[in-house]
């Protein structure tokens, strides 16, 4: 029987903070599938999401679909992926309370940590579940140039950041995988600060890294243009329900999409299954992207 089977394959999720994204899903499928997970969590959010662990809070969203075993992160690391180096941070962040004991949370931070803990080409799955505009509630029109780079860096140029520091970590034959959002190319109104410049430049980023850490490393670099899910980074835009309701009328199977719909193809893409497979943006959106008119009444329309 043909399988995801990713025993003795170890990833890195970057960007888990709580069971209520799409990192989390993926991070779940990954270790479904057999692979052991580590996890880069933003340093405002940690205290509260290893609080969340330790008292088991999150057991219950960890248990496996299958009902045998459940997600046990192996590592759980403080990630400001928009920092590449510990010299990037500006003074007020370093001495801010949830940054300060930490240490080297940026990228070459990560990178060092994975060194330390597992040595020399420990990884095989890297995973960019990462995305900030601080002004996205704003039109493109009154969004600022700081506004504007602050959106391309955490959400576009980290994943350059990812590749090119732990790159040479993972084995030979490994895979990165980002999200990005049809916003890359279609009009998103409300979706504003500019985001969907920084994912167009995602997306845009991954088919050229794709041919350098291919040629380079032999690694595969893909992202998922999920459809709109209600996580909390999401629902804080404020008109996901919206959107979510939308998609579900004009999509050619009118249903939401789940965590695990986007954590199962993310699995697939890390696996062998998927060696053939490199470049690709691959929706995960029920059809959405291929829908060109709002639906209207059809013969066959039930």
């Amino acid at each position: 029987m043909l399988g995801i089977n990713l025993k003795g394959k170890r990833a890195l999720v970057a960007g888990v903070a709580d069971d209520g994204g799409l990192g989390f899903g993926i991070a779940k499928a990954l270790a479904e599938a057999g692979a052991t997970v580590c996890v880069g969590t933003w340093p405002p959010a940690l205290g509260i999401f290893e609080t969340l662990i330790r008292r088991g809070k999150l057991d219950e969203s960890s248990k496996f679909d299958s009902g045998e075993g459940a997600l046990k992160f192996e590592r759980v690391y403080p990630l400001d992926a928009e920092y590449d180096s510990d010299a990037d941070l500006p003074s007020e962040l370093r001495e801010n309370k949830r940054y300060k004991d930490l240490g080297d949370v940026s990228v070459t931070g990560l990178r060092d940590r994975l060194l330390k803990d597992f040595g020399e080409q420990c990884l095989d799955i890297v995973v960019h579940s990462l995305a900030n505009g601080p002004e996205v509630k704003k039109p493109l029109l009154e969004t600022s140039r700081r506004g504007y780079l602050a959106a391309s860096s955490a959400s576009a140029y980290s994943y350059v950041s990812l590749v090119q520091n732990l790159g040479p970590l993972v084995r030979p034959g490994g895979s990165f995988v980002s999200l990005t959002y049809i916003a890359a190319d279609r009009v998103i109104p409300g979706y504003g600060g500019g985001m969907s410049s920084a994912k167009a430049a995602l997306e845009s980023d991954t088919r050229v890294l794709a041919y350098e850490a291919g040629r380079k490393w032999g690694h595969r670099v893909n992202t998922i243009s999920a459809g709109p899910y209600a996580s909390r980074a999401a629902s804080a835009i404020g008109f996901i329900g919206a959107m979510i309701e939308h998609a579900k009328k004009l999509t050619p199977i009118p249903e939401a999409i789940t965590a695990r719909d986007v954590g199962t193809a993310a699995a697939f893409l890390a696996s062998p299954l998927a060696n053939g497979i490199t470049g690709h943006v691959l929706y995960v959106d029920n059809g959405f992207h291929a829908m060109g008119a709002p639906l209207v009444t059809a013969p066959n329309d039930k």
